[in-house]
């Protein structure tokens, strides 16, 4: 395959950015959309020329660091499908490519595709845990839990905390993310001791970190690579509304 990547490069925060324009050859289908830009990165290094800087990590789908806008598209155009699950045969031959970072004042640009999303970690900081004892894990079967409720912690905890919930919506709004967190945990037995402040602390630091507000547009929804659905957004709202009443 070749391909025409128009690929987004900035030195760093303080400086300007701007579209450049690479020629990718010889790519095969099978690669995943990381690879290919290694390929692009060991022709820029024999050329001389400054690499393309991206987060990765795992490369499974697993970590959440990979993340890139692809034609405007948060991950690209395969639904449920992080950036680096993303293979080059959904891609043609002689296709033009645009690669950005995602686009959000709360996620500043460290370099190139690399943005700050320590935000979110800030956000978890605020009250993503619990309260336990530490030493040997209890066993399994001490703590019972519905298998309606364990389906649903699992289906918030899927979360990878990749942004592109952020990256998607119009709002550049981080609901999706922080629902999730707040939600499987809520849903659990364990985390029931903090669970009217966790609400409260984690919205509050999600306002302060600049995201933008909600208004449902699903987008976060339609580009999360665990499909993780919007119902919790509904479910932190009323978390939050039942802590503010009670306190």
């Amino acid at each position: 395959m070749h391909l025409t990547l128009h690929v987004w490069r900035q030195k760093d925060t303080r400086v300007k950015g701007k579209m450049v324009r690479y020629h990718a050859d010889d790519i095969n289908p099978d690669m995943s959309f990381l690879e290919m830009l290694d390929v692009v990165n060991w022709q820029l290094i024999e050329n001389g020329e400054e690499p393309i800087a991206f987060d990765h990590d795992c490369r499974e789908g697993i970590c959440g660091s990979c993340g890139m806008m692809i034609n405007g598209v948060a991950h690209g155009p395969r639904r449920a499908t992080a950036t680096c699950q993303l293979h080059m045969r959904y891609f043609k031959d002689g296709d033009t490519i645009y690669i950005e970072p995602w686009r959000s004042s709360a996620f500043p640009v460290l370099k190139d595709l690399i943005v700050d999303r320590s935000a979110f970690d800030r956000i978890i900081q605020a009250g993503g845990y619990i309260s336990v004892s530490t030493g040997s894990a209890p066993e399994a079967n001490s703590v019972l839990v519905s298998k309606q409720d364990s389906d649903r912690a699992m289906d918030a905890a899927t979360c990878i905390g990749c942004g592109a919930c952020v990256a998607a919506c119009p709002n550049g709004a981080a609901s999706l993310f922080t629902s999730a967190k707040i939600s499987h945990l809520a849903l659990l037995p364990q985390g029931q001791p903090e669970r009217q402040r966790r609400v409260i602390k984690m919205i509050e630091a999600m306002d302060h970190e600049g995201f933008g507000n909600c208004t449902m547009h699903r987008e976060c929804e339609a580009v999360c690579p665990k499909a993780i659905s919007t119902d919790f957004i509904a479910r932190m709202n009323r978390e939050y509304l039942c802590s503010l009443l009670k306190g």
